[in-house]
This record gives C-alpha cells, structure tokens and sequence, in this order.
C-alpha cells in the first residue's frame, strides 16, 4: 500500500519550503519533493530576500542564514545606447537591524532553508519528479512520481511546482499561459574580490546595492535587467517578456551580452570571472492571470499560483506568504477533518485579502498595458535621456534656448499631447 502522509508539497522553492516548514512546526506530517539535486538547484531569482516576510516564517533568520549582503541602497538606471538617467534611495536606516533585504544566492540559501524545515520534522526528498496529481472522486488524494513504487498519498497537496506548473494545468486550474504572460530571466553569478565591490559600488563594509536596469538594458522590449552585489560576486540579469523575444528575434543570451557590455554596465564587471550561468520563466501576467488556488484536497502558491509582482520586482516574498498562508489553513482543516474545497478556501481568503492579493490587484493592468504600449521603453525613456543631456551640457547656449529645444524635438502638438495622454495612463495602472 502506498506511503500515506499528511501533507504532500510539490517543489522546494520559497512557497514550497515555507509551506513546509510550518506544517512540520505544528506537527504535521508532511513530505516536501524536489525534482532537483537540492534545493535550489534549479531556481532563480534576481537574488533579493526581503527580511520581514521571512521573518514572519524564521525569527532572527538573518543571523545564521547563508546571507550575501543587506541593501542600503537601490539604485533604478534608465538606460538609452551611450547613456543613463539614475535615481536612487540610500538609507542607513537599513545597514542594521531591523534590515529590510538582503542579496542571497538561492543554491545556498534554500539548502539552509529546507534544512530548516527538515529540523522540525519535514521528509525532504530530492532528484524526485511529480508526474501527475492523484484524483479520485474529484479529489486530489496524492502524487505519482518516476520513483518505482512512486505512489504516495496524503490528506492535501500543495502545488509549488513553478510558473509553468503542469501540475495545476492538468487539474485543469490554468491553460497554457500566453507569452506575454511569462518573462524568460537569464542571470550571470561573476566572481569579484568584495574590497573591490564596495569600492565600485561605494558601499561600507559589508554592505550593498541593487540596481534596477530599464529600457536599452532590453533593447526596449518589456522587462528589467538587474546587477546586484554579494559578497565576493556580482548577480547580473535580464527578464523580458517571451513575446517580446519572439517578436524581436532575439535570443536570451544575446540580450544578457548586450547587457554586460553596455557602457553603463561594463565598468562595474572590470576583471569579473563568470562562476555559474541560469535561466528561468517568470510569471508576469499579474492578477489577471491567477489560476484557481484551492481545490478538494489541492492548494497553489508561489510562481504557481502567478505571484509575482513585476512593478517592485517583488516574487519570493509574495511566494514566502503564500506559503504560509497555505499551511495555516491546512493546520485548520486537519482539526476540521475536512480537506474539501470548501474547507481550504481559507487560503484564498486570506491571500487575497493580504498585502499579495492587494499588491496583485493595484498592478492588475501594469503588464498588459506597457507591453501594449512598447513607447514608454522604446522612445520615452531615450527621449529623457536626451533631454537630461541637453540641458547638462555646457556649450553656450542659455537654459532658455535649451528648454526650447527639447521641447521642439518632442515633435508637434500632437505628439505631445500623445505623450502627455501616455503619463496619464502610465499613472492610472500603476497608482
């Protein structure tokens, strides 16, 4: 007969261990799979953990966590072919505790994480595939896996199987997403000295920075580019929309190319050695495309359940809650003994009334509408960069005169009246 548990979790990412982790807390006998080597193996995220969702999870975790370095500064690069528009927050308000995030490198900090879930009482089990939920009387009643004897059966599963879960797919709870509805992320991990890093990037000790990377960064295809410091290497990445790929033809690892050799990029790479190389889908059709989350005896959380919000770049903190969420609600049922739809629809509850659901819907049209609308990268944001140039460029001419020309290379009325229409709606979807 096969092996019967609790609690199944499929996929041992952020969502997935979270879950974990606190169903083993409260006593739960639970199994959490994970198809790669370890945990973190196969996953990728710009690298930034935000302390207070974690936290929420592992108390005081920053103190034995495999920890790269706190940010005190993000800096946001609006990026035209020879030039860039940069903004930034700095605060040292976040160099100590209580921290608000940090950079980590995922293939360490989920090991650590997952072992942390293994201490209070979760079975980990690695290199092990989930082929197909299994369903009986409309209910989902365990996994089969491609281990021999690989039938196992639980009260609940819980889907953390990624942004293409096929999982949830044959459930029926999603179709086939749309690619505008997935970002195709690459990202370089560069090995450098870290006296060399805080030198760059001009951080104390210890200390670091994210940068955010918009427009030349994708060649004006919707999506960001990142570089953020750990510490003795560099994170560099690019997520674009996979329509945009497609209708660009360009290939992934020509655009991370691009990236790394831009001249507001190049200097900070100076004498870099590539140390590993990843690429990963992302969900980013945001709220609208959220599959059904709750079924008899099944949740979805994470990059399963769509929760990424692509305005902030935030996705393993959304991941984190879900989790949690998931499990709270599992916890309650038990003593219910009632695993029905009914039952668990306590999680979407709660998850959509918290700060993910709300954050999903507040950018709910943000995708759609910069992908529809492909100016804002493509000509607005070089537009700034040329005026930023003309007006900071000593030649003679009086402010006047410069003012005077940057507004008529904006074009005649009408297309400044687009522009000016373009702002408005731009502030509309993402107010």
């Amino acid at each position: 007969m096969p092996e019967k548990f609790e609690a199944i979790v499929v996929g041992a990412g952020p969502a997935g261990i979270a879950c974990a982790y606190e169903l083993a807390k409260a006593g739960v006998k639970v199994l959490l799979i994970e198809r790669g080597e370890y945990p973190g193996s196969k996953n990728v995220m710009g690298g930034v953990l935000y302390r207070k969702m974690m936290e929420e999870i592992v108390p005081d975790f920053h103190k034995e966590a495999p920890l790269e370095r706190p940010i005190v500064e993000q800096r946001f690069m609006m990026m035209d072919k020879s030039s860039a528009v940069t903004f930034s927050y700095k605060g040292m308000e976040w160099a100590t505790e209580p921290f608000n995030n940090f950079t980590v490198l995922r293939a360490k900090f989920d090991q650590w994480f997952a072992s942390k879930a293994v201490e209070k009482g979760a079975l980990l089990v690695n290199e092990t595939v989930v082929l197909e939920c299994i369903v009986e009387d409309g209910k989902v009643v365990g996994v089969r896996t491609d281990r021999p004897d690989g039938e196992l059966r639980a009260d609940v599963v819980v889907l953390a199987d990624g942004v293409n879960s096929l999982l949830a797919k044959s459930l029926g709870f999603h179709k086939e997403f749309r690619p505008d509805e997935v970002a195709l992320a690459t990202m370089e991990v560069l090995k450098l000295d870290k006296k060399i890093i805080e030198d760059r990037f001009n951080l104390e000790e210890g200390q670091g920075c994210t940068i955010e990377l918009f427009g030349d960064a994708t060649k004006g295809i919707l999506g960001t580019g990142f570089l953020y410091t750990n510490k003795d290497t560099l994170s560099i990445g690019v997520g674009t929309l996979l329509s945009g790929l497609i209708k660009h033809k360009i290939k992934p690892y020509e655009l991370m190319e691009y990236v790394k050799t831009h001249p507001m990029i190049r200097p900070y790479l100076l004498g870099a050695e590539p140390q590993e190389y990843l690429a990963h889908l992302i969900p980013e059709g945001g709220y609208h495309s959220i599959p059904k989350v709750v079924g008899n005896g099944v949740l979805v959380v994470g990059d399963a359940a769509q929760l990424v919000n692509a305005i902030h770049r935030e996705g393993s903190n959304m991941a984190m809650t879900s989790g949690r969420f998931a499990a709270e609600t599992i916890v309650a049922a038990r003593e219910r003994e009632d695993f029905s739809q009914a039952s668990l629809d306590e999680y979407r509850v709660k998850l959509m009334g918290s700060f993910v659901g709300q954050d999903m819907k507040k950018y709910k049209d943000s995708t759609h509408h910069f992908d529809k609308f492909p100016q804002y990268f493509e000509q607005y944001i070089p537009m700034m960069n040329r005026a930023a140039s003309q007006m900071l460029t000593v030649d003679g001419s009086s402010k006047w005169e410069k003012q005077k020309k940057i507004w008529r290379d904006i074009g005649p009325a009408k297309q400044k009246f687009k522009i000016a229409r373009d702002l408005i709606r731009a502030w509309r979807v993402i107010k």
